[in-house]
């Protein structure tokens, strides 16, 4: 498995593209935007499922237009429907525009496993940033969109923020082995180990 990471659009959001080696088949984590520096990165491979760990306009706003290069499926877990529907008009009010975004194909739950390939991420549900934001967790590695960043957490202040539920999801994202790499939807990488001793939300719980 191959994670590459491209930092895009005007929230530097990191978008992953996760690639199978032994079958050139991948998913894009996120595209936020810039779809053709994410076809660049994919150099070739064959994108299969559009994955996005919630719906805010700066994870979604380029899905419409990789959908149209690659045909692949959109995955949003289905307590994040409202938010993506409403993404447009997150755009708005920030002041950008955004492509009508195609409906999802495919409905997360939490276990759910995601399979391409030799790879598999199963879907932890981690609402708090918003009802149906999720993280992926495979072979130590867990990509945790905003829901966990390095030294702190997503806002809950946005509509259907909900700082109890983050609270809970925090502690479930920390019963993940200590070595776990922490690939976040913002800033620079970490581990479950490092998080669970630094990051400031620690104490609140």
């Amino acid at each position: 498995m191959v994670i590459r990471t491209v930092t895009i659009g005007p929230l530097e959001t990191n978008c992953y593209i996760v690639i199978d080696e032994a079958t050139n088949k991948a998913i894009v984590i996120d595209p936020g935007d810039e779809p053709d520096r994410i076809m660049e990165t994919a150099e070739g491979a064959k994108i299969l499922y559009i994955v996005l760990t919630h719906a805010h306009f700066d994870h979604v706003g380029a899905v419409a237009d990789l959908k149209n290069i690659t045909g692949a499926k959109v995955i949003i877990h289905a307590e994040e429907l409202e938010m993506y529907e409403t993404a447009r008009d997150q755009a708005a009010f920030w002041g950008y525009q955004m492509e009508p975004l195609p409906p999802p194909d495919i409905l997360f739950k939490e276990g759910d496993e995601l399979s391409f390939g030799n790879v598999g991420f199963v879907v932890i549900h981690t609402p708090g940033h918003t009802p149906g934001s999720i993280c992926l967790y495979s072979n130590g590695v867990v990509i945790t969109g905003d829901t966990l960043f390095r030294g702190s957490v997503g806002r809950t202040d946005f509509p259907g923020g909900d700082i109890n539920q983050l609270r809970a999801s925090f502690r479930k994202l920390m019963g993940l082995p200590d070595e776990t790499a922490v690939l976040a939807g913002h800033g620079p990488p970490s581990t479950i180990g490092v998080e669970r001793v630094e990051n400031l939300f620690s104490m609140e719980i």
